[in-house]
């Protein structure tokens, strides 16, 4: 028997506009549509934005301006001030987001795993006890259990108090 678990919200990831090119740098170059894709901040090196497809709810991404795949080749001003919004980014997420724990992480390249590969981005990934359970252990499914839209607005409220 085969079992389906039905995520309406997805639709728009199947049937919606696709965007030509790295989407990372159509986010970049389209600041007035910060709303529209979520930016949580940004600024002259990088910008933050929640991820459309989480881990878990409050996952966001630090993201540079400049289109590279290769970390080892990026500037190290723009890798210190990745680092730096990173720290900000756990603080917000212990303090005003109350997450127990966090996970950083970048996946370089397709074979590290990278779904936008052409672009590197680091994850921050709010953690918090219990949040793995029978769905993802067993049957590899993930349950979001909050409204996104509801998560954005509560953590950009609070970028200003953290960053």
């Amino acid at each position: 028997m085969e079992n389906i678990l039905y995520a309406p919200w997805r639709d728009e990831y199947v049937v919606g506009a696709k965007i030509e090119g790295c989407v990372f740098c159509h986010i970049s170059q389209n600041s007035d549509k910060d709303e529209d894709f979520h930016i949580l901040h940004r600024d002259e090196h990088c910008f933050v934005v929640m991820n459309k497809y989480p881990y878990t709810p409050g996952h966001f991404m630090i993201i540079p301006h400049l289109h590279t795949d290769k970390l080892e080749e990026l500037e190290s001003e723009i890798w210190l001030h990745m680092s730096a919004l990173a720290q900000k980014s756990v603080r917000l997420l212990k303090e005003g987001f109350g997450a127990h724990g966090v996970n950083i992480g970048m996946n370089l390249g397709g074979a590290g795993g990278a779904g936008i590969a052409e672009h590197i981005h680091m994850h921050i990934v709010p953690r918090f006890n219990r949040d793995t359970n029978f769905m993802t252990s067993i049957a590899d499914t993930r349950v979001y259990s909050t409204d996104f839209q509801r998560i954005y607005t509560k953590i950009k409220s609070l970028i200003p108090k953290y960053f």
